[in-house]
């Protein structure tokens, strides 16, 4: 090796330092890549990420809830029931739901049903003797067998069963629907909503709207668009379904409510947007079980105590309200969080051309040989040449003890003030306790 120590070799390899360089490229195309990259930069921070997305606000999302009031009156003529008028303590099942409402708008009923023994339905098609029918119809379990085998009809013998007889009959619901009058029932959807780290409250009823406004108003994009009173067959028109159609086997709608507010600007701009889509599936390729439909039942007793019921399969439309939203409002972190992202990404700029400058432009090796510059500058005296001075070596050895005994006092006089701390707490509880 030479005569250089050690030391000194580590420190040149370790101690380097690297300067920026300005170097001046006069090139058309260098710089218009340049401008461009950096115009595709400005647009993309300040169109997209603050326009668009206004990232110089803080957000929150939603918290909301929902209260719904039906009105509407329907007239049926039914064999079973004869002539009767529904309103909504019939219609509506049950009164009131968590966001959401059920509207009957047809039903299968069966009347006057007691607790006693009857044949089991039996469901069947197109066999030709009593024997197949028995063997392969489709048996619906409608109560306790009791082991004992019965005419359901002449020609047919089912299993008696224990149960609410006559037994609900196997058929299609009725078409047009019973309740076809539904369609012009109407709904108010009271909406309370609250972004709590804006403290900011409001309600789908605006402040704007009175109570002779709200007694006649109707749901309307283009003449009512903020009235919160929506006919039935509305909502499923603007979902692009049949009322009707729909009313037959029952399905589920929803009802999508969004508040998207910008804080910054004024309250009143904060309105709700209504869209509507049905949420269940219609595919008429996987048809099985279609609609919405249950069953429930209306008791009564005769005088002589003999209970009886009316059991009715409805079905009806499900309407589920969805609030979604999100509020913004300026904030001085995310707003320095973007344009520190801005700048970062300007910078990369620069990285870019020179990438492009270094290693496509025909002229790299040049622009290489300008770029990077090395320079020996042995006349500085090195750190370790340095140290090894004895009126240097003599200073950095004063500052080390003199460190040292800082940190010693420091650390003792903290814990003395703990001791002190202590005693003083403990003569205090001994003086209490005396």
């Amino acid at each position: 090796m030479s005569d250089k120590g050690c030391c000194d070799s580590v420190g040149e390899c370790f101690f380097d330092y690297y300067t920026s360089k300005i170097l001046v490229i006069r090139s058309k195309k260098v710089g218009t890549l340049n401008r461009f990259t950096q115009a595709l930069v400005i647009a993309y921070v300040i169109g997209y990420v603050c326009v668009l997305k206004k990232g110089y606000q803080d957000t929150d999302t939603v918290l909301s809830s929902v209260t719904t009031k039906v009105k509407g009156i329907a007239l049926t003529n039914t064999t079973e029931l004869g002539e009767r008028v529904w309103d909504v303590a019939d219609y509506i099942i049950p009164p009131q739901e968590d966001g959401s409402f059920f509207v009957l708008t047809n039903m299968i009923i069966t009347p006057n049903q007691t607790q006693s023994k009857c044949a089991e339905v039996c469901h069947y098609g197109r066999q030709q003797t009593s024997f197949y029918i028995i063997k392969q119809s489709i048996l619906f379990f409608s109560g306790v067998r009791t082991g004992r085998c019965v005419n359901y009809n002449d020609t047919i013998k089912t299993c008696e069963v224990l149960s609410w007889c006559p037994l609900e009959k196997i058929v299609e619901p009725p078409n047009p629907p019973l309740l076809a009058d539904a369609e012009n029932f109407t709904v108010l959807i009271k909406n309370n909503i609250r972004y709590p780290k804006f403290n900011f409250n409001k309600r789908n009823i605006l402040p704007n709207i009175n109570n002779s406004y709200l007694t006649q108003c109707v749901f309307s994009r283009k003449t009512d668009p903020d009235c919160p009173i929506f006919r039935l067959k509305d909502i499923v028109e603007e979902a692009e379904e049949d009322f009707q159609t729909m009313a037959v086997h029952g399905g589920v709608m929803g009802v999508q409510i969004r508040w998207d507010c910008d804080l910054d600007m004024p309250q009143s701009w904060c309105v709700p947007r209504y869209t509507f889509r049905r949420l269940d599936n219609k595919d008429p390729e996987n048809n099985v079980a279609p609609g919405y439909n249950f069953r429930f039942a209306k008791y009564y007793k005769d005088s002589d105590g003999t209970e009886t019921r009316t059991l009715i399969k409805g079905y009806g439309i499900r309407f589920d309200v969805l609030v979604f939203g999100q509020a913004g409002k300026f904030n001085i972190i995310p707003t320095l969080l973007n344009i520190g992202a801005g700048l970062a990404l300007l910078g990369l700029v620069n990285v870019i051309c020179d990438w492009i400058v270094l290693t496509l432009m025909k002229r790299k090796h040049h622009y290489k040989e300008q770029k990077y510059t090395y320079v020996d500058d042995f006349g500085l005296v090195s750190i370790f040449g340095l140290i090894r001075h004895p009126n240097v070596c003599y200073t950095y050895c004063i500052l080390i003890l003199f460190g040292i005994l800082t940190y010693t006092c420091v650390t003792f006089c903290n814990w003395l003030f703990k001791v002190v701390l202590v005693l003083y707490s403990s003569c205090f509880v001994i003086k209490k306790l005396t």
